[in-house]
């Protein structure tokens, strides 16, 4: 059975096989580069040069950085804005997502009507920014946290996936007594334990690439986040706001250090998605099937 089902290679086939290894290999280059010279002795370092793998291994760079009170400050700003974000994201988007299931809420199509209007149309930069100056935001974690408390594609995913849980346990809840919210939590969110987990990665991979809100909400660079501060090390090329060091960044090259603070502003989500790569598969599929 497994003769007759095996298929033969064809010429196209290995052109395709070809091209994915040449753009997989195209790909994973800039990476390997980022992490050789990252972990490249500082006495060997040869600037332009390509390091495919480090000629004398060192933690120089790294060391370096985490003694830096600004890659702790921008560690700790992101730190707290993906952990508190996270989970308010995860309580109202569910919550409102719940709501919006119930067709006798009074104003559910109105409701429904604006966040499908959110999804078309986009207010733009300015009013954005106009909207976080006047609610007293600016400059402050909350400015990244309080305007994306939740988007209407994630409340119409978690929507379409609640409508498809079973009634009757929401209906033998209540027969037992059960308030709505006591349903909410005892029977809605731990049947949706796949959603809340996939959309935990969603939120939090969300919130830990926090750039451009950051970059103009927030004006006090020990508030910066991770993406900010390697941003300014590797773009603009200033090293002033590692201020703060117990070594000599003279005996550090420039180079190393901005490759360092990539991987480490990587490491995390690097670390952490081969292990929950299935639920970011399953919350693409969430709601999408209904039987």
């Amino acid at each position: 059975m497994s003769f007759v089902s095996r298929k033969k290679m064809t010429a196209f086939d290995w052109i395709n096989y070809a091209l994915l290894a040449l753009i997989s290999l195209v790909c994973v280059f800039p990476f390997l580069y980022v992490f050789s010279v990252s972990f490249t002795d500082p006495d060997v370092y040869v600037p332009l040069r390509f390091y495919l793998f480090p000629e004398k291994w060192s933690l120089a760079a790294y060391s370096y950085i985490l003694s830096t009170d600004s890659f702790l400050n921008a560690l700790k700003s992101t730190v707290f804005i993906t952990a508190v974000g996270t989970i308010l994201n995860l309580i109202v988007t569910f919550s409102l997502a719940y709501v919006l299931t119930k067709k006798d809420v009074p104003g559910r199509g109105p409701m429904m009507g604006f966040v499908i209007f959110t999804l078309v149309f986009s207010a733009g930069i300015v009013p954005n920014y106009l909207l976080v100056q006047n609610l007293g935001l600016l400059n402050s974690y909350w400015s990244l946290i309080w305007p994306v408390l939740t988007n209407a594609w994630s409340l119409i995913i978690i929507k379409s996936f609640l409508e498809s849980l079973p009634s009757e346990l929401e209906d033998a809840a209540r027969i037992d007594g059960c308030s709505d919210i006591g349903v909410f939590l005892r029977v809605v969110l731990p049947l949706s334990m796949p959603a809340v987990a996939a959309f935990t990665l969603f939120f939090a991979v969300s919130h830990w690439n926090t750039y451009f809100n950051a970059l103009i909400y927030l004006s006090d660079a020990k508030k910066w986040t991770l993406q900010v501060l390697v941003k300014t090390l590797v773009i603009d090329s200033d090293n002033a706001g590692m201020a703060g060091a117990g070594g000599d960044e003279r005996s550090v090259p420039q180079e190393t250090i901005r490759m360092a603070s990539i991987m480490l502003a990587m490491a995390p989500i690097l670390l952490v998605y081969p292990f929950l790569q299935k639920h970011f598969a399953k919350g693409v599929m969430l709601g999408s099937v209904k039987g």
